[in-house]
């Protein structure tokens, strides 16, 4: 049958076949080996995992060992002995747990080192280790448990065979050099220097030799830069389980999701990964760990073998570091009505990426500044809101690129208007394309304040209200003139609005707007407090006129006019040149002398009405009583 056959997990223990009480009273069975030939109860019994085991040449191993249905104390003792092949008679003690001269000269060095120790995991169990596996260490190892029992009864030892096979696992970098066979292979990684952005493929040779059965698992890892490679300081990227899984590690399990990492492999002991977009965090040196598993006949994977092998140190150039923005001229001065112009120049990456976009924006102001327009992503223009709305039309504003990215922009104003002046800066920002459309922001630049100086015609206006009859009495129509006088070189187009101050209780005069004309002579008319009608009109080249029809005391108050001026430029877009109140006048309904007399006359009529009935009623009583005297 040979030594490895008739030793596998069998073996007598020290000694004699060992005797214990059977089922039957009086009769006794005989234990060989792990099982006793006749019935049991409670017989003491040593465990190992079943064998063979296969290890590598110069990895660890650990073997657990524990008994149970023992007598005695909890804290049980463990002695280890080695049969080599060339002498399977032969027992070689390793270590125990209760005397430290045990172990044989062989191995007594090793155990004085650390390199054969037994660890206690509990009263009853431990576990043997051996630090780095020799060839000569291929045998049967036997675990024997002194006996802590009132009589033999069971077994006292269990035997397991390790076999030691040679290293055969291979891992070789993408650099043209031979296989290396090291504990830590390569040490010159290749240098790649990558702008944020662009992608990253390395490829990783995992081989093996071994005659067993075995399964590789291969990781990538990344550490930082100038960090010492272990595993507390290698962050796995993604890996290919034993199992053929792939898993992503950290805070990379997201851009695998999203498609943005991938490992595949390609032919048959080749593995590639590939980073789609960059990221500056994404930096540091990469390697290749390749790790062997076998599975023991318990049914359990042991890491039997690992290489490690360094692939490439990266390095990766952000965008933000890379992006410069610039505006000219430094300084602008232009007329109103001119067009204004103004350059954004974009430098970017050496070799930009095509999955990086640019959106440029013009903004003026101090701090955050005011949209003037922006040319997005998709070479989509938009204006501020401020250049396109109800009040100044929608003004001639472009912006436009002339050179390939990140290249120059191009702001242009048709019609600059007095309002334009001031400090305009030019805004980028630098966005990378998701595997999934999506777009994340990775650098943004502002570039130096250029000063833009206007220089405008003055447009002067000047507005006075007031009453062509002072006096207005109830029911009559109450008129307000609004003369206006504007001084300007150009067409100066007014906006009129009347206002009448409310006073509230004891709170300030607020003003409410009665009326008001457009600068296109539309007109607009509010709500009288009384309810009453109203109109607008134009009595003049600059007078406006507001008519109250039939007020009443409610629309007692101060009346004022507002005049806005507007220019209106080539470009068909119009311009606040200012705006300007006039004088308050105020409007008080009189009542008429009708009105005055009609209290008193009703008054004088009730009192004749009362005094001739009482006269009357005195004449008719007396007359009543001489009637009755007679």
């Amino acid at each position: 049958m040979g030594f490895w056959g008739s030793l596998a997990g069998v073996g007598a223990p020290r000694g004699s076949p060992r005797r214990c009480i059977g089922g039957v009273p009086g009769k006794r069975s005989v234990l060989w080996g792990h099982r006793p030939l006749g019935g049991l109860c409670g017989a003491r019994e040593v465990h190992l995992p079943p064998g063979p085991l296969f290890r590598v040449e110069g990895t660890a191993i650990s073997i657990p060992c524990s008994v149970s249905e023992y007598e005695g104390p909890t804290l049980q003792h463990f002695e280890w002995f080695l049969y080599r092949p060339t002498a399977p008679e032969i027992s070689i003690g390793m270590i125990s747990t209760r005397d430290s001269s045990f172990p044989y000269a062989v191995f007594g060095p090793r155990v004085q080192s650390g390199e054969v120790s037994v660890q206690r995991l509990r009263g009853d169990a431990v576990e043997l280790r051996i630090a780095r596996l020799r060839a000569e260490d291929a045998g049967v190892y036997e675990c024997y448990t002194p006996t802590t029992d009132s009589m033999y009864h069971g077994n006292y030892s269990s035997k397991v065979v390790l076999k030691v096979i040679p290293d055969m696992l291979g891992v070789l970098a993408p650099t043209p050099r031979p296989l290396l066979r090291g504990r830590m292979a390569g040490t010159s990684p290749l240098q790649l220097s990558l702008s944020e952005g662009q992608e990253l493929q390395l490829t990783c040779t995992a081989q093996s030799q071994t005659q067993q059965h075995t399964h590789l698992s291969v990781s990538f890892g990344v550490s930082a830069p100038d960090a010492p490679v272990g595993r507390q300081t290698l962050q796995e990227v993604v890996g290919v389980r034993r199992d053929f899984t792939v898993e992503a590690g950290g805070h990379f399990a997201e851009r695998y999701r999203s498609g943005e990492l991938s490992v595949a492999k390609a032919g048959g002991e080749q593995y590639k990964l590939a980073i789609g977009r960059v990221r500056p965090g994404d930096a540091g040196t990469y390697h290749c760990t390749v790790g062997e598993w076998i599975q023991d006949p318990d049914g359990s994977w042991q890491l039997i073998a690992e290489k490690r092998a360094a692939l490439a140190q990266v390095t990766v150039q952000s965008i933000a570091s890379q992006l410069a923005v610039s505006a000219s001229p430094p300084e602008v001065r232009l007329s109103a009505g001119d067009a204004l112009e103004l350059l954004c120049n974009l430098s970017g990456p050496a070799a930009p990426a095509p999955h990086v976009a640019y959106a440029v924006s013009w903004e003026v102001g101090e701090g955050d500044g005011l949209l003037v327009a922006q040319l997005d992503t998709d070479g989509v223009a938009i204006v501020g809101e401020s250049y396109a709305n109800s009040q100044v039309g929608r003004r001639q504003v472009s912006l436009q690129k002339l050179t390939p990215a990140p290249g120059a922009y191009r702001l242009r104003i048709e019609s600059a208007q007095p309002g334009d002046a001031g400090t305009y800066r030019c805004v980028a920002r630098a966005y990378v394309h998701s595997p999934d459309a999506q777009l994340r922001e990775v650098a943004n630049s502002r570039s130096q304040g250029l000063k833009v100086h206007m220089k405008s015609e003055a447009v002067v206006v000047q507005a006075y209200a007031w009453l062509p009859v002072p006096a207005t009495y109830r029911g009559d129509t109450a008129e307000l003139l609004c003369n206006i006088s504007v001084e300007s070189t150009q067409a100066v187009h007014v906006a009129v609005s009347w206002w009448v101050e409310v006073t509230v209780g004891e709170e300030e005069p607020q003003g409410r707007m009665v009326a008001s004309l457009s600068r296109e002579g539309v007109a607009e008319l509010g709500q009288r407090a009384s309810g009453g009608d109203m109109s607008l009109d134009k009595v003049g080249p600059q007078c406006h006129r507001l008519r109250l029809h039939g007020v009443e005391p409610s629309d007692e108050g101060r009346y004022h006019c507002a005049v806005t001026s507007w220019v209106r430029y080539p470009d068909r877009s119009w311009y606040n040149a200012g705006a300007v109140k006039s004088n308050s006048v105020a409007v008080y309904p009189y009542a008429r002398a009708m009105d005055t007399l009609f209290i008193p006359l009703i008054v004088g009529i009730a009192s004749a009405l009362f005094t001739g009935i009482a006269i009357l009623a005195t004449i008719t009583c007396c007359f009543m009583r001489r009637l009755r005297k007679r």
